[in-house]
């Protein structure tokens, strides 16, 4: 039988004592599988007192984590620290330089220099593993790296971050205001106390990033990504959806065009057969489309320590029974470059939410800018304003009232430029809302 496969685990949170916990638990089953033993030797965190719940007593600790990625003493370096420069960036660099494998699930740092860090654990003939840093439990990596290398990839698409899911799910099934939902997620520890990474979009534009070179073959470029989160979201607009036909998804979409790759991640109204659509909770799913395949869809648990910790140890039996493959899917050094797409129209439409004032012409103002912007519109729809009570049974003139246009194709540019002739007509009481249709089956 091999040696044993020794690891050092720097950072031990939720995801780090999961995967001790379960290394420990199932040893002798981990060894079948592998063909030797895959033991924690080593780990670095920051409070050496914390009672996590595991045996630590064997293992040697390290106050610093570069030096624990330097050590003579591990095989494999794991980094659970997170954040993409600091600690986590200095000891990746290190592990790899000094030929360890490393595994880790920090989606920021690979984001920002993946390409970089492949090119060295290629120089230094090493794995550099990362399933648990895009969709948590969700084996997508290893499918998108591996099992579909057969096929072109046209596009890659998906819920990617669990706390919004949770939000929006919530304010579809129960009703509720966004920052009631949110509140409820942070204290259920969905959401982190300052939760701007998750509803802003940066987190799932992170994992879209790194799916993105997987899927094309090229550089990583989380800085071309168009990026938009939940906050505008209101009931009206979940209320809306729902009589059309479609459920509001935070997705994160990547394809390839003509002029070149096309990353954007905001809010987008699926359509409810869609199987994208049915994906609720905290739960993530990522669908790929392939020209030998056609639509391949995982859906799992994107997050949690368990779930977390099931693909961080995936990876480590991959070492562990010598398979390896090219870190981005091809050598780093045969990358495209990526080139941004030029704009074009989007193929789904457009759904518009405006508060209209009612008073004579107003509409009509609206229907000349659209058209002025060759926007063709598929529906209009008046949603009825609800009563004040101090004048039951009556409406009041000249007050906004809800107004839902549906637009066929057409591109974003026109969108935005239509929207501010509007608002400078002062025909609408508020900031017009927009939400992409997205055609999927």
């Amino acid at each position: 039988m091999a040696n044993d496969l020794r690891l050092g685990v720097a950072g031990l949170g939720t995801v780090g004592t999961s995967l001790v916990r379960i290394i420990h638990n199932k040893a002798r089953a981990l060894e079948k599988r592998c063909g030797r033993r895959i033991i924690v030797t080593a780990v670095s965190a920051r409070n050496r007192d914390k009672d996590r719940g595991i045996d630590l007593s064997e293992a040697n600790w390290f106050d610093d984590p570069v030096a624990l990625a330097e050590s003579d003493g591990i095989d494999v370096f794991v980094e659970l620290m997170g954040g993409d420069s600091g600690a986590a960036e200095d000891s990746v660099r290190a592990a790899l330089k000094a030929s360890k494998h490393v595994v880790t699930a920090n989606k920021a740092l690979l984001a920002k220099h993946g390409v970089e860090l492949a090119r060295s654990a290629e120089a230094n003939n090493v794995s550099l593993n990362y399933e648990a840093a895009v969709a948590g439990g969700i084996p997508i990596v290893k499918t998108m790296r591996e099992s579909l290398a057969g096929n072109d990839v046209t596009r890659v698409y998906g819920i990617l971050n669990g706390t919004c899911n949770y939000i929006l799910t919530r304010m579809e099934r129960e009703g509720l205001a966004f920052a009631e939902c949110l509140a409820d997620a942070q204290r259920l520890g969905y959401a982190e106390a300052d939760p701007t990474f998750d509803i802003e979009g940066f987190d799932a534009a992170h994992k879209l990033a790194i799916l993105t070179s997987l899927a094309f073959g090229c550089e990583i470029s989380a800085d071309s990504i168009y990026v938009e989160g939940i906050t505008s979201i209101t009931t009206a607009d979940i209320e809306a959806a729902d009589e059309l036909g479609y459920r509001i998804k935070l997705l994160g979409v990547a394809q390839r065009t003509d002029t070149g790759i096309e990353q954007r991640v905001h809010p987008t109204m699926v359509p409810k057969s869609s199987a994208i659509a049915r994906i609720d909770g905290v739960l993530n799913a990522v669908a790929v489309d392939g020209d030998a395949v056609g639509e391949v869809v995982l859906a799992g648990p994107g997050a949690g320590g368990n779930a977390t910790a099931s693909s961080v140890l995936a990876d480590i039996a991959d070492i562990g029974r010598g398979d390896r493959a090219p870190t981005l899917g091809k050598s780093a050094d045969e990358l495209e470059p990526y080139v941004r797409a030029r704009m074009r129209k989007h193929e789904g439409g457009y759904y518009i939410r405006l508060s209209v004032f009612d008073r004579p012409g107003a509409f009509a103002t609206i229907a000349q800018e659209m058209a002025a912007h060759n926007i063709s519109l598929e529906s209009i729809v008046q949603r009825r304003r609800a009563i004040k009570s101090d004048a039951p049974g009556n409406s009041h003139p000249g007050e906004p009232a809800p107004v839902i246009l549906i637009t066929y194709e057409t591109t974003e540019e026109a969108i935005k430029e239509a929207l501010g002739a509007i608002d400078a007509q002062n025909v609408i009481a508020d900031k017009p809302q927009m939400i992409r249709i997205e055609k999927l089956t």
